[in-house]
């Protein structure tokens, strides 16, 4: 039996017959892991933009005004302009309402927040989904992850060089064929998770849909705690070359993190035990 990443290689995108699903499936390859590719950008705005996410993690509630003074004061050359566009770049969301910093799509409907005051006692009862960003050493990605909030337990992720709605429907896909499907899945109001390919395929597998508040990363604290993890115990300490590095990288973290990594909250058990041992 081959590896995994050497049937990943096997794939081939511009295939003129097998669609991607289907090679996916014949090699027993997880769709999700396909996506990644850096992204150029200048080798100046990949640092800002490494210390942008550094600093949002400090300060998620500092918006363009506040940035630009703190990056003047380090001595960049930059304008509200250029501190807008990364900001989109990265999905940076302030955690208060402001325009421009959350890719919204105003026609989009969105659903209301199902978690206040539900107790959560069970997996699978709910999970939670979000998106953030990645830096590396030649460019960066995106991170999409999903987590079932009782345990704890990442069910699925994958990452990318674009923000999709059919990206995140892909990994919350996967995860249903090997977890099962949740009752509720929340999400913030990002137009990824208010488009029709994202809410109709959770209509059609009967998972009710549930948003944040605009501006209210609190109210999906799980996985904000997640990317903070993630990111402190990993992604910082180490500077990936390329996608690939990268991926095998979280292949281990996400392992680690589920398998191994012992949470207070849990009774310092980890999410597998956990999960396996739920209801």
């Amino acid at each position: 039996m081959r590896s995994l990443s050497e049937r990943r290689s096997m794939i081939d995108k511009k295939h003129e017959v097998l669609s991607i699903v289907k090679q996916c499936e014949l090699l027993d390859v997880c769709r999700s892991g396909l996506y990644y590719e850096p992204v150029p950008e200048s080798e100046e705005n990949l640092s800002l933009m490494r210390q942008m996410d550094e600093q949002y993690l400090i300060t998620p509630f500092y918006g363009v005004e506040r940035l630009l003074v703190v990056y003047v004061i380090l001595g960049y050359k930059i304008n509200r302009k250029r501190i807008r566009r990364l900001m989109g770049l990265m999905g940076w969301q302030t955690l208060y309402p402001t325009p421009g910093t959350t890719r919204i799509d105003p026609a989009a409907y969105k659903y209301p927040y199902l978690l206040k005051e539900l107790q959560i006692e069970r997996k699978n009862q709910v999970w939670a989904i979000d998106i953030t960003y990645l830096p590396m050493k030649k460019g960066f990605l995106y991170l999409c992850a999903i987590i079932d909030i009782y345990t704890r337990y990442v069910v699925g992720w994958s990452v990318s060089n674009a923000m999709t709605a059919e990206w995140c429907t892909s990994i919350v896909e996967d995860a249903i064929s090997i977890h099962g499907k949740p009752d509720i899945l929340n999400s913030d109001q990002g137009s990824q998770f208010t488009s029709a390919v994202y809410t109709n395929f959770l209509k059609q597998s009967g998972i009710k849909i549930s948003m944040d508040g605009k501006g209210r990363a609190i109210d999906n604290i799980f996985i904000e705690r997640l990317w903070r993890t993630v990111k402190y115990e990993h992604i910082y300490l180490y500077v990936y070359e390329d996608g690939k590095s990268l991926y095998k990288g979280l292949e281990w973290y996400f392992s680690f993190y589920n398998d191994e990594r012992r949470h207070q909250s849990l009774g310092y058990q980890t999410p597998k035990v956990w999960y396996e041992q739920a209801a």
